[in-house]
């Protein structure tokens, strides 16, 4: 039998209508067929159209344990306008997204929100990752050390280039010192958390080279530094005359953009009230910043020989002891011996997640305190931002709902998605994941 799936189905059923009309009649039906009474409790998380970009909401009822509704974007005007239209609903269920706590709280102040606990274990898990790889970010970028971040003065730019650069050097440093070790590529990835590429290069390398940068256009200030730096240890600050100035030797920018550029130099620190000149900043060597003169090196599995990553640390830093198998308890005595900082991350690991499987939120204010005063960045990190969203921490902690539904159906979307070859608008994928409308 020819024809398009819709049109086989209206054949077989005897429905004289083109595949068009049909799918028209199931968007029209999705939306008020999903539900029959009130809803109370939903779960709420994000979907992607396309991997790692368009991102769109997808809304169960926790309670009948169905999807209630699938909204375009993730935009926190869309939830907090889907949520009033739903008056009755007592609790929300999400991540960490910030975009979903603020359309909940506009959408719907009555309900109480809830802090998923794989969420919250998750970025526990994401924290201690990052610190036992001496990186402050994500893998693929650094940012400066919380030193500088809480230093005061100066232009803010500035000091995050200064900072990566010299967290750069220290890490090709270490990527050296690893490879003269004997360790392969791949450990040597793992054990620092940066990319295949970039550890292939740096081993080949006995120096560091300096980054490519662009020539400057004449959009850019920094085209005429020398001419302003020279004007400006003449005494000319006043920034209209040497907009005038540089405009005749063809700086095309605008003032705000050449004001941005020099706001550095009106420091009223003595020692960073002349500009240092050009090209200081960049051949100076590397200032030795505090917390950062030293990476962790991680330790060598006892097994195997060969270096334990910061993921398998991480891993094992946020699994009880009674799960861990003979190997990993090895692992873990050895990281424990090695690392004084997994020590004290493992204990408050063990008693953040001895608070989700006792489902009481009492001992949870002792512990901000002590991972804040455990000098520990990535703790204290994850304890701050606990803070910012601590009524729905202890709303994850002490009751009985979760995302486990919200990420089953989520794993159906994907399905179906698949099934579709990727290509499928908001209207089809809603039409597909609520119930079948009763005629």
């Amino acid at each position: 039998m020819g024809g398009r799936p819709a049109e086989r189905l209206a054949r077989r059923l005897g429905v004289p209508v083109s595949r068009d009309i049909i799918l028209t009649s199931l968007r029209r039906a999705a939306p008020w067929n999903a539900e029959s009474g009130p809803t109370r409790v939903i779960g709420i998380d994000e979907w992607s159209r396309r991997k790692g970009s368009d991102f769109g909401s997808i809304v169960v009822d926790l309670e009948r344990r169905q999807v209630i509704d699938v909204l375009p974007d993730r935009a926190a005007s869309s939830v907090e306008t889907w949520m009033r239209n739903h008056p009755d609903i007592e609790y929300v269920v999400r991540d960490r997204d910030g975009l979903y706590a603020e359309g909940a709280t506009k959408g719907a102040p009555q309900a109480k929100q809830v802090a998923d606990r794989f969420h919250l274990l998750q970025s526990l898990r994401q924290r201690i990752e990052a610190e036992l790889a001496g990186i402050r970010a994500p893998t693929g970028a650094v940012t400066r050390p919380p030193s500088l971040m809480t230093e005061s003065g100066g232009n803010g730019s500035a000091r995050t280039r200064m900072a990566g650069r010299d967290m750069r050097e220290l890490m090709f440093h270490r990527v050296r010192s690893l490879h003269e070790a004997g360790e392969s590529a791949e450990a040597i990835r793992l054990a620092t958390g940066l990319g295949h590429r970039t550890v292939r290069k740096w081993i080949r390398l006995k120096t560091l080279p300096p980054r490519q940068r662009m020539a400057p256009k004449t959009t850019t200030p920094s085209a005429f530094e020398a001419y302003l730096r020279r004007r400006w240890t003449e005494g000319c600050t006043h920034v209209r005359t040497l907009l005038a100035e540089v405009r005749e030797l063809g700086f095309t920018g605008c003032l705000a953009r050449l004001s941005a550029f020099l706001s550095p130099w009106r420091q009223t620190d003595v020692d960073e009230a002349t500009p240092e000149p050009c090209g200081t900043s960049r051949d100076a060597a590397p200032r030795e910043m505090p917390g950062t003169s030293q990476l962790p090196i991680m330790p060598r599995d006892p097994s195997t020989g060969g270096l334990i990553s910061s993921i398998v640390a991480a891993a094992l830093c946020v699994k009880p002891r009674g799960m861990l198998t003979e190997s990993q308890k090895a692992k873990v005595a050895v990281l424990k011996s090695s690392l004084p900082s997994f020590a004290a991350m493992r204990g408050l690991a063990m008693r953040f997640r001895g608070m989700m499987k006792s489902g009481k939120a009492d001992g949870l204010d002792a512990w901000l305190r002590d991972a804040v005063g455990s000098g520990i960045y990535g703790m204290r990190d994850f304890a701050r931002g606990l803070r910012k969203d601590l009524a729905a921490v202890r709303n994850g902690l002490t009751t009985e709902w979760s995302s486990g539904q919200v990420e089953g159906q989520i794993n159906r979307l994907k399905t179906l998605k698949r099934a579709m070859y990727g290509r499928v608008s908001v209207e089809i994928m809603r039409a597909r994941l609520l119930p079948l409308p009763h005629f």
